[in-house]
Parts: structure tokens; sequence; C-alpha cells
């Protein structure tokens, strides 16, 4: 799950939505340090990583495209799985992706102290090419792996996936649906269990 389904799965407090959206970039126990709700999706974002990796339908995604991208194809699918909660966001939200985009990046800009750096230096490219949103058409999605080749020193040349998402798109949507009905599901449990 990338930057959309992990905002989407936090419910609807803005600091867990911060706490689960920067948790990448917080290590080991340092999530103490941060606010209950921020530290919470902090372990939430932990808790649909270690789900959405041991999941067979995420695998068999994943196993797609390991001969090309390796270590990097779960990254892929991450992305592509956003693509797909884009597309179909109405069939999950019954706010417009548009206001809850915009939502979330004024949530980010209210709470500006509480983000770690390396969220402060991304904010502003995110926000200035509406990443969120972005995820719903390819075009969109080919400019985001762009910038993840580019984030990655283009170790591997992440926007080539396109032609596998084209290829075997109905493949790669169906699993998705499948998946992210488990997910959400998961999710709520974890929310309250939290």
């Amino acid at each position: 799950m990338n930057f959309l389904a992990h905002i989407y799965l936090s419910g609807d407090d803005d600091l867990v939505k911060i706490g689960n959206f920067m948790a990448d970039s917080i290590r080991g126990q340092s999530y103490n340090d941060y606010l209950p709700d921020i530290k919470k999706g902090i372990l939430l974002h932990r808790a649909i990583d270690s789900f959405t990796d041991a999941h067979p339908i995420f695998r068999k995604s994943k196993h797609r495209l390991h001969e090309k991208y390796g270590h990097y194809s779960g990254v892929i699918i991450d992305i592509f799985y956003d693509h797909f909660l884009a597309k179909n966001w109405k069939n999950y939200s019954a706010i417009s992706l548009e206001e809850t985009s915009s939502a979330f990046y004024e949530n980010l800009q209210i709470n500006y102290d509480l983000l770690t750096e390396p969220i402060k230096k991304m904010m502003p490219f995110m926000i200035a090419q509406n990443w969120l949103v972005s995820y719903a058409t390819i075009e969109g999605l080919t400019m985001i792996l762009f910038q993840m080749d580019h984030r990655t020193k283009n170790r591997v040349v992440m926007h080539e996936s396109i032609l596998e998402l084209k290829e075997f798109y109905f493949d790669f949507e169906n699993e998705f649906t499948q998946f992210f009905e488990e997910i959400r599901l998961h999710c709520k449990e974890k929310i309250t269990a939290l």
C-alpha cells in the first residue's frame, strides 16, 4: 500500500493520518516520542505493511513483476494498488478523491511542525503535483514512477512497469479489489485495538 491507501485506511482522525503517512521516516521505538494519535498512525502503518507483505494476493501481484524489478516489485505493486484505489474511489468513499486530497494537504500544512524532515521536504512537491489525485490516471502513475526512479537513483526503471500494468491490467485490478476488502477489515480491527 502506498500513500493514498495508507491515508484512506487511517479512518477519520487527522493525526492518525499524519502518523500513518510519515511512518516510513520514523525508525524503531522513536514513535514513542509522538502524540498518542500520531503514534497510533505509525503503528497502524506498520501493521498495514506487515499484513500486505505476507498476503498471498499481494504476493501473487508482486510475483508477476519480480523477475524484472526484483526487490522493487513490491514498491511498484503498492503504487499500482493506489492507482486502483484512486480509479475506483467512488466505491470506497462518499467524499470525492479531489476533496479528500485537498483536505489531507491542508492537514499536512496545519500540522507542519509535527512532520518529520523528509516529509517536510517532500510535501511541497506532493501538493504542487497533486500526487494523490494523480494516481487515478495512467499518465499520473507514470509521472509518480518516474519520480520513484529518481528517488532510487535509477537502480531500476520502475516507470517501465506501466507496460506490465497495461498487459495484466484486469488481473492486477481484480487482485487489488479482493485484497482491499480484506485489508479494510483488518485496519478497522487494528484501529480499535490500538
